[in-house]
């Protein structure tokens, strides 16, 4: 496959868990944890990219490549735009969103989600895995997908998809949504001409990025992970979660 780089985009302002990328897992800082998985993967290179200095000393101090960005950046792919324009990555260049409020995401799945942009079809990559309950499928929080017979995203939302219209199609129904993972694959290019367009009506109405991309006509190829990752961290609940799911090291 065709090297690929890693980014993290990392702020310190967060409305759910303020500084979320520097509370501490096991002594260590979250933001570490994701870039320790993005240093075990087969990327070339690992980048943390941020607007803060807190964050910047503490990634330095572990020894992570730091790329300063604007504090103007709407969405984590506006800043990694900014770090492949001042890397000078060419539009080939093959990058991968790994959040730093993922600390779990094993960096096999990382590579699987490069990977996948061995499809020359696909302009975005990115993994989601079979709903775990009912319970999961009725939650705004957990993003919902459908793919078409390629397995290329029809549509992505916070609401039940596909719809069950009888209530012996609700078992189809659970099996046909998959709950979205937050981590992208992307050619410099793609992620150029994203960040280039205007949020689209239907990213405004859901609060979900990957609709612009849907909205522009790019393909999306969502593949299953072979093992399933860790949860992110939004709150509090799920940092202790995190702290559970990671072993201490």
């Amino acid at each position: 496959m065709t090297d690929f780089v890693v980014v993290i985009p990392a702020r310190y302002a967060s409305t759910r868990l303020p500084g979320k990328a520097l509370r501490e897992i096991h002594g260590k800082p979250m933001l570490q944890h994701a870039y320790e998985r993005g240093c075990e993967s087969r990327a070339v290179d690992v980048v943390v990219a941020t607007d803060d200095d807190r964050i910047a000393e503490a990634a330095s101090d572990f020894g992570a490549t730091v790329c300063m960005t604007s504090d103007q950046h709407r969405s984590g792919s506006e800043r990694i735009a900014e770090v492949a324009d001042v890397m000078d990555w060419p539009d080939e260049q093959i990058v991968v969103n790994l959040q730093s409020d993922e600390p779990s995401m094993p960096a096999i799945l990382i590579n699987q989600c490069a990977e996948l942009l061995d499809d020359v079809t696909a302009d975005i990559a990115t993994l989601a895995s079979p709903l775990l309950s009912d319970g999961d499928f009725a939650d705004p929080n957990v993003v919902k997908v459908i793919r078409d017979k390629h397995d290329h995203a029809i549509y992505f939302s916070r609401a039940k998809i596909p719809y069950a219209r009888e209530s012996d199609h609700k078992a189809t129904a659970l099996k046909a949504a998959l709950h979205h993972h937050g981590i992208y694959a992307y050619r410099c290019g793609v992620l150029r001409r994203f960040v280039a367009a205007e949020p689209s009506d239907l990213e405004i109405c859901e609060q979900l990025e990957q609709l612009r991309a849907l909205s522009l006509g790019m393909t999306i190829a969502v593949g299953i992970p072979t093992v399933r990752p860790g949860s992110g961290v939004d709150t509090e609940a799920d940092l202790e979660r995190a702290r559970r799911e990671l072993p201490p090291n």
